[in-house]
């Protein structure tokens, strides 16, 4: 999670001009750990290929792109152009179009599964983060998954404390997020909600979703990655990724995980 940069509270604009999404998943052992776990769960949850696939609010297409080199059939629906622009440069087998996540211009039952793997960290009031969920099992064909992700409410701190960055004009910032979800872009990140796993069962709930299943994606350990700079190919990540999996449905170790992952059935 990033620090120390001038807040920046419009999605679109932090998302374009502040911060680059497209190597996000490269660029530290937290990030190549998220999207190891995160691939590995969607090839459990998600039908085989071919499926119709609805990735809503998926950025420049790091799910996006290897889904579809896999034989699924992907569109893509993102708010912020830029990304939409650079998955039809980046991935010709993935059509995408400029959408928010709240109401996608698409009719009832088109995909086999739907995946928000973004929206709902960015819509800060519940009443948005329930409509986008209804949203979502609205496009799924009867009996398809609905997959989600969201950003862990104890991220952030864990996050600034581990790598040094928590000073005396964020500690409080980062103490009123931890009590309230809401996050403050003067953290360094932009508009934003942070959720604990019982919450994110309540929406599912709340939009029709009900027995949700939720999973701890990086584990407990991603921060110790983190500060080791571990690379992919050390035994440390992988015995990460065991740690992961072991722990990944266990209620009490959930939230040390920087990403909660959730599913139910449309």
């Amino acid at each position: 999670m990033p620090a120390h940069r001038p807040p920046e509270p419009d999605i679109r604009t932090y998302y374009t001009d502040v911060f680059v999404e497209a190597d996000r998943l490269d660029r530290s052992p937290q990030g190549r750990l998220e999207g190891r776990r995160t691939r590995d769960l969607l090839a459990r949850l998600l039908p085989a290929p071919p499926a119709d696939v609805l990735d809503i609010g998926g950025g420049p297409g790091a799910y996006a792109g290897p889904l579809a080199a896999a034989g699924h059939r992907v569109h893509l629906v993102d708010l912020v152009p830029a990304h939409v622009a650079a998955v039809r440069a980046a991935f010709p087998l993935v059509t995408a179009t400029v959408g928010d996540a709240r109401a996608v211009p698409l009719p009832d039952a088109v995909a086999d599964a739907t995946l928000l793997l973004g929206p709902l960290y960015h819509l800060p009031d519940r009443a948005d983060r329930v409509t986008a969920l209804r949203e979502a099992a609205r496009l799924t064909r009867p009996g398809g998954p609905v997959v989600a992700a969201v950003i862990s409410r104890n991220a952030a701190l864990i996050d600034l404390t581990a790598r040094g960055l928590v000073d005396d004009e964020n500690r409080w910032l980062l103490r009123e997020e931890y009590a309230t979800g809401v996050n403050d872009p003067r953290t360094g990140f932009t508009t934003a909600y942070f959720h604990r796993p019982d919450e994110l069962v309540g929406e599912f709930t709340a939009a029709g979703l009900p027995d949700p299943t939720v999973y701890g994606v990086e584990g407990p350990l991603w921060p110790l990655l983190n500060a080791l700079d571990t690379a992919p190919s050390e035994r440390l990540f992988e015995d990460a990724v065991a740690c992961a999996e072991t722990f990944e449905r266990d209620w009490s170790v959930l939230g040390a995980s920087a990403h909660l992952l959730a599913v139910a059935r449309a």
